[in-house]
């Protein structure tokens, strides 16, 4: 009962904080007709996890193996990636929920406990197994984008760039309408918007912001788009010009780690 209170109280907290986020104005609302943030309404937990030394693909494999599993007891599959370059973390793993009290409802609960005991490992076992393989690891509950949208981002993407976040006390509301702003500039410029998931309990950061793209160059080139266009995408994105953006942000935060990764086949 107590996780089922927490989300009605969540669902409260959260849409007062997107009337924040509407009113806050680090810079000047964005053009009529920009395009709009899909609202971060479903809950996911996102899970950060570093492999034990040498384990990483015995780790991968053990999770691939559960997946099944999950599936079998009518739950999403998560949505994963590997990381390249970054954080301190090997992998993350998206596990969709809908909401505390649909995902731990008894039947929900039953449904997980009869696949894992049909299956080749117990619960217990494969709890044994993810232990020995893993050296640290984050949890964080987190409200994001409609489920069907982040799935195919996820399917069409073999690349992506995490950005996390922890905003400077009173400006998590402005932070979130940063990231909104930058996903309109980013659209303006021919680039694909990443998807922001706001904190609801969990790890110390407040947000991440997550782009799934084709590949490295996909990421990383804007080189061919002309600065004219750069500097009217960013004003009609809210901001003085294309230079403010990183400043305008940096004004918000307390600190910010990114990470580069691929996808897991």
């Amino acid at each position: 009962m107590m996780r089922f209170r927490v989300g009605i109280v969540t669902a409260l907290g959260f849409a007062s904080f997107l009337a924040l986020a509407a009113a806050a104005s680090p810079g000047a609302a964005p053009a009529a007709g920009a395009p709009a943030p899909a609202e971060p309404s479903y809950l996911y937990k996102a899970t950060f996890v570093r492999a034990a030394p040498g384990k990483i693909l015995e780790l991968i494999d053990l999770y691939k193996s559960r997946w099944p599993v999950v599936e079998a007891s009518g739950d999403e599959r998560p949505l994963w990636w590997r990381h390249m370059e970054g954080d301190q973390w090997d992998l993350m793993i998206i596990t969709p929920m809908g909401s505390y009290s649909g995902y731990y409802a008894k039947d929900r609960v039953a449904r997980r406990d009869k696949s894992a005991a049909a299956s080749s490992l117990s619960e217990k076992e494969y709890q044994a197994k993810l232990e020995a393989f893993t050296s640290w690891q984050e949890d964080v509950f987190v409200m994001g984008p409609p489920l069907d949208s982040v799935k195919k981002e996820f399917k069409a993407a073999a690349f992506y760039h995490i950005e996390m976040f922890m905003a400077l006390p009173g400006k998590k509301a402005d932070l979130y309408r940063e990231r909104e702003m930058e996903n309109v500039y980013q659209v303006g410029i021919g680039r694909p918007a990443t998807m922001t998931f706001v904190k609801d309990q969990g790890a110390a950061w407040d947000m991440f912001s997550l782009g799934c793209y084709r590949d490295l160059k996909h990421w990383a080139g804007t080189d061919d788009v002309p600065k004219e266009k750069k500097e009217e995408a960013a004003r009609q994105a809210g901001f003085s010009g294309a230079g403010a953006i990183g400043p305008t942000m940096r004004t918000l935060i307390d600190w910010h780690r990114d990470t580069i990764g691929g996808a897991i086949k």
